[in-house]
């Protein structure tokens, strides 16, 4: 970091350092999925996110990413063509839709995380667990911080993203 002139704080080296993480994972999703013509690297992150927090609303997803019903339809929809969600209507409510990962979009996820994965330990190879450990605990919390002040809902999507660490 170091780059904080006199007078500024410190948080806005980190927003710094997010946004240049934010682009480097874009570059990279980017690169990773050309293999994946017919899918938005959004849709499949999207996919992801449903595996961690289990069957949901549209619109329950559309809170979460902090995005409109429409950006997620849309996303639901590629999703749906690959045969990488099932759709169901809600008990509760007939009107509504209940999605989830498929056997198949489970399969391929598993597939996409080991690229990811096999991505992340080459970056980290000189990095021990511990200090993976940390920063990790440390953006969850960061997250959550964020994710209270904008007033989104944290509930089991926090919680499942922190059982998620808490495994890995």
């Amino acid at each position: 970091m170091g780059s904080t002139t006199e007078g500024e704080d410190v948080r806005l080296d980190l927003v710094r350092e997010l946004r240049a993480a934010a682009l480097i994972q874009h570059a990279w999703i980017i690169q990773a999925w050309k293999t994946q013509p017919n899918l938005h690297p959004a849709a499949v992150m999207l996919l992801s996110d449903l595996s961690k927090v289990g069957e949901a609303r549209p619109s329950e997803l559309a809170k979460r990413r902090f995005v409109d019903l429409s950006v997620i339809s849309r996303q639901v929809a590629q999703l749906r063509e690959a045969g990488l969600i099932d759709r169901r209507p809600a008990p509760d409510d007939g009107r509504a839709t209940l999605i989830s990962v498929s056997e198949r979009g489970h399969a391929e996820l598993a597939g996409w995380r080991a690229t990811y994965l096999e991505f992340m330990k080459n970056a980290l190879d000189e990095w021990d667990e511990e200090r993976i450990t940390t920063l990790t605990t440390g953006l969850a919390e960061l997250n959550d911080a964020l994710r209270t002040t904008l007033g989104a809902p944290g509930g089991c999507f926090a919680a499942a993203e922190k059982e998620k660490v808490s495994k890995e």
